[in-house]
């Protein structure tokens, strides 16, 4: 059933993709990495998204970016699609996005009704793995039409695991997308009222460990506002989804949402450093971090 829907989605915007990778590869980037860094606006504290409906609590091991300057991470710096509609993204303060190590955390949110959790105790992780890697590799054909590279998924790098006391659940996948390294995708889907945060941090393989703790951190701090809780779910008025969790871990949620801006969850899985002469400058962008924490 997932692989259906992840392939009847890609079918139906392939024409889009490629244009979208025509106008990708005809754009060359002409900043210093310090000079754009420069042009983003690193927030703390306590955020409150833009949709309204959840809070971040931060503590001063992160730092939050609008969704303005989250696509400007996103497509000039990591090479991703443009187009894509969240709620802003996350990065740890110690850490430049644009350096090897950097990483972040995308948030977008899903309002496609209250996501039912009475599966939660019978998901077989193995047989929905197998059909999430059958539909990877399907999938990749749709890809190359649209001018981007094969992306595969190779396995849980975090069996699924819900909390029915929060209505918080997380898994981690590493995918390989033919660099050096495979990719890391950890996510995180905070259970609402009427929707889903959607939170994905991308990172390397080689990362997993300090991830995995910080993942933690943000499992914590992320909080839907009152009157938009798991628990304010009112079953008189308020659109029950018409899936539950398996759906959000293989992606087949994407096929009743916007198209792009769910599908961008597919392409979202790596991120490759764009700007000309970004490893020459690295002890400029260490400088520039130094400075932000010292005001």
């Amino acid at each position: 059933m997932f692989k259906k829907i992840s392939l009847s989605i890609l079918l139906v915007s392939a024409a889009i993709f490629s244009h979208l990778a025509s106008a990708q590869k005809s754009e060359e980037p002409k900043q210093t990495a310090e000079a754009f860094l420069a042009g983003i606006k690193f927030q703390q504290g306590s955020i409150k998204l833009p949709n309204g409906v959840a809070t971040l609590n931060l503590p001063e091991t992160f730092r939050y970016l609008s969704p303005d300057d989250t696509d400007k991470i996103l497509v000039q710096a990591w090479g991703n699609p443009p187009g894509a509609k969240t709620l802003g993204m996350l990065v740890p303060a110690n850490t430049s996005p644009l350096s090897e190590s950097g990483w972040g955390v995308i948030i977008t949110y899903d309002e496609s009704g209250h996501v039912k959790d009475d599966d939660a105790d019978s998901i077989n992780y193995d047989d929905l793995l197998k059909d999430m890697k059958e539909a990877s590799v399907e999938a990749n054909e749709e890809r190359k039409k649209a001018g981007y590279g094969e992306m595969n998924l190779v396995g849980w790098a975090e069996r699924p695991s819900y909390d029915k006391q929060t209505h918080k659940y997380f898994w981690a996948k590493e995918l390989s997308t033919g660099q050096t390294e495979n990719t890391l995708n950890y996510s995180i889907r905070v259970l609402g009222r009427q929707g889903v945060l959607v939170l994905n941090a991308v990172a390397g393989m080689k990362q997993i460990s300090a991830i995995k703790q910080e993942m933690k951190s943000v499992v914590a701090f992320t909080e839907f506002v009152e009157g938009n809780r798991y628990t304010d779910f009112n079953s008189s008025t308020d659109k029950v989804a018409e899936y539950g969790l398996a759906a959000l871990v293989a992606g087949g949620v994407a096929a009743k949402l916007g198209f792009f801006g769910k599908l961008f969850a597919l392409l979202i899985a790596f991120k490759k450093l764009l700007f000309v002469g970004a490893i020459a400058v690295f002890a400029g962008i260490a400088k520039f971090f130094k400075k932000k924490e010292s005001t």
